[in-house]
This record gives structure tokens, sequence and C-alpha cells, in this order.
């Protein structure tokens, strides 16, 4: 059975930098990984997704420029998050899906347990 970790969140200042993870294990096959959050009181936000297949996704050009995925869906993935803000505070999720990105969250299978970053200073 596929299993998703994060890790890589935590406190920081604005203007800062943090690089998330999310290391898959198990069952591992060509899935499509991607990353959201989902800050208190908001609905989940997708930020970006990766496949063999589709390469890279984002679903909002909002954090383009600032939040960055790379890496190996069949091993470990990273979202970079630079000139981070008090806004960006939320849990950060990763989660997986069969072959391709998509932009119906609830297609996304599995998900991992969350990481939770804070931006203030």
């Amino acid at each position: 059975q596929l299993e998703l970790v994060e890790s890589g969140g935590g406190l920081v200042q604005p203007g800062g930098s943090l690089r998330l993870s999310c290391a898959a294990s198990g069952a591992v096959s060509d899935n499509a990984i991607g990353w959201f959050r989902q800050a208190p009181g908001k609905e989940r936000e997708g930020i970006s997704c990766i496949s063999i297949y589709d390469g890279i996704w984002r679903y909002s050009d909002s954090l383009k420029g600032r939040f960055t995925i790379s890496g190996d869906p069949k091993n470990t993935v990273y979202l970079q998050l630079n000139n981070l803000k008090p806004e960006d505070t939320a849990v950060y999720y990763c989660a997986a899906r069969p072959v391709q990105c998509a932009r119906n969250f609830y297609s996304y299978e599995l998900w991992g347990q969350g990481t939770q970053v804070t931006v203030s200073s």
C-alpha cells in the first residue's frame, strides 16, 4: 500500500523560505503527486501537481514565482516555498492519484498527514 509522508514545515519569518518534502513509500507506481494547503476556516487550495505524464501543473497562477514543485513522483516530491507571507500559514498536504494530475481534489485517493507552515514575525 502506498504511503505519503510530508516533512519540512515549521515557523518562519515573513520573507523566509522552506522546502517541504513528500516521500512516497510502499506500493509506488505511476502516480501524480499534488501539493495542497488548508488554512484555518478556509477551503483546501490546490498549489501544484507533478506526474511523469503531465509534467508540472499549477492550480493557480497566484502562487507562481514563489512556490515551485519538483522531484520524482515515485520517490520524493518537493515544494519550495519562497518569500513567504503570513497568509501562507496553513497545513500543507501532498496527495496521490493514478497517472495524471486532476482539477478535482476529491479524485486524489491518498493524502498525507500534513505539515504545518506558520509564517510570523
